[in-house]
């Protein structure tokens, strides 16, 4: 039997510029929804070992700021390489991404301020260093 490793951390998005489809959604609840949406499906591209479709739902600017642990990336592209990197190179692992506890408030029309957690579960009881600050 294999034991998992988890990596819980929070998860934080804020005031996320969203897509043009989402502006033109007419409520609060269904722009909401379109987030969830989004949400899930970086869930199922990640648990896929699809970096690029994961990566759809962040904002695609080189403003994009992201934050791991004590470490800062500055720009999506930089963003999606550090993800490469760090889950996609020899002996690395991807494991299976969850998100859980999601909280959504509208901003305004095209932002959105959304907390959570995510885990992720590695096989053979491998889990990474996480420093929180």
């Amino acid at each position: 039997m294999r034991k998992s490793g988890r990596l819980s951390a929070a998860l934080c998005f804020a005031l996320i510029p969203l897509a043009t489809s989402f502006a033109q959604s007419r409520s609060a609840q269904d722009r909401e929804a379109r987030i969830q949406a989004i949400l899930q499906s970086q869930v199922e591209a990640w648990n896929r070992h699809d970096l690029d479709a994961f990566m759809a739902g962040y904002w695609n600017a080189p403003t994009l700021t992201f934050f791991s642990g004590a470490s800062e990336t500055e720009g999506w592209q930089a963003t999606l390489e550090r993800y490469r990197k760090n889950y996609q190179s020899a002996n690395a692992e991807m494991g299976k991404l969850e998100f859980s506890d999601l909280r959504i408030e509208m901003l305004g029309p095209q932002s959105a301020f959304v907390r959570g957690k995510f885990r992720l579960t590695f096989s053979k009881g491998k889990q990474p260093t996480v420093c929180l600050r």
